[in-house]
């Protein structure tokens, strides 16, 4: 007869403190693992999220200089040295008024009579054979305006109907330059050239009526430190001067495509105007006839016209032959 003896398991030893102290020690250790690895896995995400912004704003700032760069390309047609020739002078008042008073008429009259007689002397003191007497040349008018320059408004004012008269009867060419060096009295808008920029539009895409906008952007002009007209008003007020396609000048207007040649332009003539005597532009506006700076009053109409006859006179008798007296038998 077979007995099954089980043999009495023996009880583990009680846990020594030394014991207890290892557990507890792989205890610490298996956590610290554990946050070592968030750590780094926290560190690494964070990599991740910089890399990616990074790249990010390298983007942009690639875009942004690609589109700088093919504004900076952006160059309006019919311009001439950075200025516009004015082609047509209708729809703006009336063609051959005269801005001035009875009292400037006289002094006027006057002045050409002088003119007239001392003319007459030479011609009789010299006693020239008989030759073909050259025609006076026509007169170069330059004009650089920021269109929120109250001197630019003035000098407009007070002549824009004799410029029209000159120009219609080809005594004289005019040409307007805009410019932008009253940038930063806008209160951030940078309306002058947004304005430079708008006029550019104009005599890109619709040249016959750039005089008009031009007149209208200086009469109409807001008021210094002020925000100015926005894009869409500008764009408004050139629709409303007749453009021959109103939307094309739009976009251009409030894309404001010719702003980088507008600021361009307006650093070469601070740097020198082109046809002068090493003159450069120091505010506006600044108007030049045949390269002469005009210094007298903006708001005389009747001063400027007197200094464009004696520019006109003065280069008549400077390319007129020298007479040749008649022999004596």
């Amino acid at each position: 007869m077979s007995h099954d003896e089980s043999t009495p398991e023996t009880p583990a030893p009680a846990p020594t403190p030394e014991d207890r102290r290892d557990a507890v020690r792989a205890k610490a250790k298996q956590v610290q693992q554990r946050q070592s690895r968030t750590r780094l896995i926290q560190r690494v995400s964070l990599a991740t999220v910089i890399v990616a912004v990074v790249a990010a704003v390298a983007v942009v700032i690639t875009w942004t200089v690609s589109s700088n760069a093919s504004r900076t390309m952006a160059q309006p047609a019919n311009v001439s040295e950075d200025g516009f020739v004015v082609t047509n002078v209708t729809g703006v008042g009336s063609v051959g008024a005269e801005p001035t008073t009875a009292d400037d008429e006289e002094e006027d009259t006057d002045a050409d009579g002088g003119d007239d007689s001392s003319a007459a002397a030479m011609t009789a003191e010299a006693e020239p054979v008989e030759t073909e007497t050259p025609e006076p040349g026509v007169v170069d008018i330059r004009i650089y305006v920021d269109y929120l320059s109250s001197g630019a408004k003035d000098f407009q004012v007070a002549n824009v109907q004799q410029l029209q008269k000159w120009v219609s009867e080809d005594a004289a060419t005019l040409s307007y330059y805009p410019v932008a060096m009253l940038t930063a009295k806008s209160n951030g808008t940078k309306y002058s050239l947004r304005a430079a920029s708008a006029a550019a539009c104009m005599a890109h895409h619709s040249p016959d009526d750039f005089f008009k906008f031009n007149d209208t952007l200086l009469k109409q002009q807001p008021e210094l430190d002020t925000e100015g007209y926005s894009d869409i008003e500008l764009a408004d007020l050139a629709q409303a001067s007749g453009a021959d396609d109103p939307q094309t000048v739009r976009d251009c207007i409030v894309e404001e495509k010719f702003a980088a040649w507008a600021k361009s332009a307006t650093d070469r003539a601070l740097d020198g105007i082109p046809d002068t005597d090493d003159i450069s532009l120091t505010g506006t506006p600044m108007v030049l006839v045949n390269g002469i700076p005009y210094v007298g009053a903006l708001d005389d109409g009747a001063e400027f016209a007197q200094f464009v006859l004696t520019v006109s006179s003065d280069a008549y008798y400077e390319a007129a032959p020298t007479p040749t007296p008649t022999p004596t038998p």
